[in-house]
């Protein structure tokens, strides 16, 4: 694969930290599958956009209903670009016993539209576990484009350490590799999920959850992510990638003091 050149300016002067690419790294078969092998036209409907960006930010809208009276509400994302401007909306949709009882485990439908209203992605999320002591059952979640069309998958890997997912294309055939740290608490510092290869041997890019300050933590428990990939990586690999910044926030982040 080509070697990164340095992440953009604006990128590093609004997210904090950047991306390390190494400086060469050499073709293999696996890398073919990240690249887009389609013309434009071919494209899923609403996802060309994604064609152009390397970097990605997902934010959390602050819901001041559940600052105030401490209950679980429906999560609301704004998806932008390096530059901030807005792509995507993002909305959960679950009920009350899910969000309140069920809370990281919880099953949801979060329906993604562009800024002309319509729905491009749709991200399904079954209510599955996430104990070591469950390998058998553990999370997985679906990613549609247009809805009703399966573009792929992220899914989990047993392992008693490390968090460890796999991002699986529409014909549930592995495509890459995400692996977390030991500790995912995000004190007083962000916390990188590396992209890599499935052989380990080259990590392609990140999903970063920001630390957005002690005040900000203690008293909402909203998200903010970047995530960092190829150019030329295939957008509905992109649009899976944006999926699993979604099962990260609600197994690794879902509550107010993001681990403190």
């Amino acid at each position: 694969m080509a070697s990164q050149g340095p992440v953009n300016k604006t990128m590093q002067d609004r997210l904090p930290g950047s991306l390390h690419m190494p400086e060469k790294a050499k073709p293999s078969e696996t890398t073919i599958t990240w690249k887009q092998t389609r013309l434009p036209s071919g494209f899923p409907p609403g996802l060309e956009y994604l064609r152009q960006l390397d970097q990605i930010i997902i934010h959390q809208q602050v819901e001041l209903l559940q600052v105030i009276l401490g209950t679980e509400t429906c999560s609301k994302y704004e998806i932008k670009n390096h530059m901030g401007q807005r792509v995507y909306y993002a909305v959960e949709e679950n009920g009350f016993f899910d969000r309140n009882f069920c809370a990281p485990l919880r099953s949801f439908i979060i329906r993604i539209t562009d800024n002309t209203g319509q729905e491009v992605i749709t991200v399904n999320r079954p209510l599955r576990c996430s104990s070591c002591w469950f390998p058998c059952y553990l999370q997985q979640l679906e990613v549609q484009s247009p809805p009703g069309t399966t573009i792929g998958y992220v899914v989990q890997k047993w392992d008693p350490l490390l968090p460890i997912f796999t991002i699986r294309n529409g014909n549930n055939e592995d495509v890459l590799k995400i692996t977390g740290p030991y500790i995912t608490c995000g004190c007083f510092g962000d916390v990188d999920f590396e992209v890599k290869s499935l052989n380990d041997m080259s990590t392609i890019g990140k999903i970063s959850k920001y630390w957005s300050g002690f005040v900000n933590n203690i008293f909402t428990n909203t998200a903010n992510f970047g995530i960092q990939i190829p150019v030329d990586l295939d957008v509905k690999i992109k649009a899976v990638m944006i999926g699993a910044c979604f099962l990260l926030d609600l197994m690794f982040f879902e509550n107010s003091l993001d681990g403190l």
